[in-house]
């Protein structure tokens, strides 16, 4: 019979509740009052984890693409770069090498660009929740504030006075007590949350000035890159009125032909230099047939220390030898898969990569150019010819860096890719605005999976698939 009179004369009351145990709420001592309280909203939905990381990522490569703008070179360190080409031996397997050596350190820093973009908006997510979760606690925390400093307008008398001082020592007593150590777990769940969110923070400026940095290494490689195919082009020129005349007769093919098989066909029959270099090709392949078996093992030994012949007018390998031994063309995320739905109602026939922009397209493996340039609703599209019957087709990509006929390295440059998707019939239902390049292997005409020909790094699922 005490107790509810303490309670009552105290003026505040310690409500339980399934979540929170120890809240305290001041209590309106009319009845009237408290009926007329407003009901709590009802709590939003969970925020989706997937949704969240994606916005998040979408706004850190915005925001990635705005500080790229603002990083540039020196003049000390772009007059070195110029002086570093102009110190090399201007033949024309140096230039080349250095060029797949560029590609390769370059695809590097995109990655890395790629993985702290990753690792960034992962932080964001982490700190935003942080952030919702002492937001959502503003309430219980000025709930408690406010019942102590009502407490405060009181204090507790000493207990060696009156009984009534006695009397209104207990029921504080009996108030802190069901209130103080509520408080303190709260207190040290906020503690350790502020902690958190320095230290995420602190991680996240870490992870931008290293970010920085790669950027600015990745501008330096592109501008040494861009020196070392003007100067491979300076070696390669041929004659300028052929080359433009070639390039007429391939525009006028890829509008008759009606499909890849008729594209591949016309070419390699109407275009000199597609034709005599297909045929240097064959001869060439021929002429390994002939070898010896320790002549063959020789060169497969070269092949395997990654310095074969920098005159090869042929593949190095069989194509068929090179499962889960070629890297993907750019560093980037799997969207779509061999056989996934293309967003036509159709399946996909070859496997399409998101990028960043201005990302370095590189050859998966050693082949002739049978074709470079446009080709109805592809769009800007490569085709290598990398013998033992398959084609590879790239298409995507806003400029291209070689010429058909030319037999290309694999890891050599061949295209840049530009600022947003492009749009064409091999990109329809992506939900993304970012450059994407689409991979189709072709045997004898016929589209198959390029998956087992992937390094193992280089496999995994689409990001849409289950």
């Amino acid at each position: 019979m005490i107790l509810p009179a303490i309670a009552a004369g105290v003026g505040v009351a310690v409500v339980a509740v399934s979540a929170n145990p120890f809240i305290v709420r001041a209590q309106d001592a009319a009845p009237e009052a408290a009926q007329s309280a407003p009901q709590p909203a009802a709590e939003p939905p969970p925020p989706d984890p997937a949704a969240e990381l994606a916005a998040k990522r979408d706004k850190t490569r915005a925001e990635l693409e705005i500080l790229s703008k603002t990083i540039s070179l020196s003049s000390d360190k772009v007059s070195a770069l110029q002086q570093s080409i102009a110190d090399l031996d201007k033949s024309t397997q140096s230039v080349r090498q250095a060029l797949i050596e560029s590609a390769a350190r370059r695809k590097a820093l995109d990655k890395q660009i790629l993985a702290s973009e990753k690792k960034l908006a992962d932080l964001g997510v982490k700190e935003d929740g942080i952030r919702r979760s002492l937001h959502e606690r503003r309430g219980l925390l000025a709930e408690v504030l406010a019942a102590l400093q009502r407490m405060g307008r009181n204090p507790p008398p000493a207990l060696l006075v009156t009984p009534d001082d006695a009397l209104a020592s207990v029921r504080s007593a009996i108030l802190l007590g069901a209130v103080v150590p509520g408080i303190r777990k709260e207190t040290d769940k906020l503690a350790a949350d502020l902690a958190s969110l320095a230290a995420l923070q602190t991680a996240s400026a870490a992870e931008k000035a290293g970010l920085t940095a790669t950027m600015t290494d990745g501008i330096e490689e592109e501008r040494r890159m861009d020196l070392l195919l003007a100067e491979n082009d300076k070696l390669s020129r041929s004659n300028a009125a052929e080359l433009e005349a070639e390039k007429k007769r391939s525009e006028e093919l890829a509008g008759k032909a009606t499909n890849l098989e008729g594209l591949v066909a016309s070419v390699e029959s109407e275009i000199a230099s597609v034709r005599d270099a297909a045929a240097a090709a064959r001869q060439a392949e021929e002429n390994r047939k002939l070898m010896t078996d320790e002549q063959r093992a020789q060169a497969k030994a070269l092949a395997d220390s990654g310095v074969p012949d920098k005159n090869r007018i042929a593949p190095a390998y069989r194509f068929g030898e090179l499962k889960a031994k070629l890297e993907v063309p750019v560093a980037g995320d799997i969207l779509r898969q061999f056989g996934d739905a293309d967003g036509t109602g159709h399946e996909a026939m070859g496997m399409t990569v998101a990028t960043n922009p201005e990302t370095v397209v590189t050859a998966p493996a050693d082949g002739l150019v049978v074709f470079a340039g446009a080709f109805r609703s592809y769009g800007q599209m490569i085709i290598l010819d990398t013998g033992d019957g398959y084609h590879l087709v790239l298409s995507g990509m806003e400029t291209i860096n070689t010429r058909q006929g030319k037999f290309v390295f694999a890891g050599e440059p061949l295209a840049v890719m530009g600022a947003k998707r492009v749009a064409s019939a091999t990109a329809l239902a992506l939900e993304t605005d970012r450059p994407t390049l689409y991979i189709e292997f072709r045997k004898d005409g016929k589209p198959v999976d390029s998956r087992p020909w992937w390094t193992a790094k280089d496999t995994g699922k689409a990001r849409n698939d289950s």
